[in-house]
């Protein structure tokens, strides 16, 4: 077996995502270790979303969309004032509209604590921080259902409004064979092990000290010891601009979380009709 050599950089440990979350042996234990680690951070999300409401939206926040849409989505009064009303539904093809008297409080992600960001290249990251950016699509894709929810949000003179809603199948999703793929990934160990790379560059938790992170590249054998957590079942994606993200063989999946320091990175590759995982990092 071909020999690994990791670099070691010590670090502390700051979040309980990294002390839990990260270190578990594989996707068997995940959605346990997952259920608690979300249980605390609704606590903190509660409280970021009290603060936010009883707060007004400073002029600044629609200069980033991010910036923007945390207050939109932690406040009941923000969502009622930046909500186009009618505001155009077109469910599963057949067109309607929903009145500000219908309207019900969406929190998004919030509750969840996390979101993940799916881009085909690394240089779509810029996108995040881009201020020309005047489209935005927030989607709540729910494979196990078959449905994707999606929110659009445009900035017009200056401010952010959502101003359309569409529910469609996950087949009609651009991107529908990844995600597909992905869910099977983060659930099924077997088919893990037959979608790795031949070596997976790998930086995270190291699985023999909470208290210090690991660089190198660890082969299929090894993948059962450095499994991350992988969320799964119900994902929220934002994509950022107004076109299709052009077609490529590459998949950057980044997780964030929302006030509990979650972070991950994975990248994925197309090989033949499926995709592989060719590095992670926690």
């Amino acid at each position: 077996m071909k020999k690994i050599v990791f670099l070691f950089v010590g670090v502390i440990v700051v979040t309980m995502f990294f002390s839990t979350g990260c270190t578990n042996k594989g996707a068997d234990v995940a959605d346990s270790i997952a259920a608690d680690t979300l249980l605390e951070d609704t606590t903190a999300n509660d409280t970021l979303s009290q603060i936010i409401e009883e707060e007004i939206m400073p002029a600044a926040a629609d200069e980033l969309f991010d910036d923007f849409f945390f207050n939109y989505a932690a406040s009941r009064k923000v969502q009622k004032e930046r909500t186009v009303f009618p505001l155009p539904v077109n469910s599963w093809g057949k067109l309607s509209k929903i009145e500000e008297k219908a309207w019900k409080r969406e929190h998004f992600f919030m509750q969840q604590g996390y979101y993940t960001l799916i881009f085909h290249r690394a240089s779509q990251m810029n996108m995040v921080k881009d201020t020309t950016v005047n489209e935005v699509t927030v989607e709540k894709i729910v494979a196990g259902k078959n449905m994707v929810t999606r929110w659009h949000f445009a900035r017009k003179r200056g401010l952010w409004r959502m101003d359309s809603l569409t529910y469609m199948s996950l087949g009609k999703h651009e991107d529908a064979g990844f995600i597909r793929f992905y869910q099977r990934f983060a659930t099924d160990s077997a088919f893990q092990q037959h979608s790795l790379a031949e070596s997976i560059a790998f930086t995270g938790p190291d699985p023999d000290d909470d208290f210090s992170t690991m660089t190198g590249e660890i082969m299929p054998e090894q993948w059962s010891m450095f499994v991350p957590w992988m969320p799964s079942g119900t994902l929220y994606n934002i994509i950022y601009g107004s076109s299709p993200y052009p077609v490529s063989n590459t998949r950057l999946l980044y997780v964030r979380g929302i006030a509990n320091g979650l972070q991950m990175d994975m990248v994925f590759t197309r090989k033949g009709k499926s995709w592989i995982l060719k590095k992670v990092n926690t």
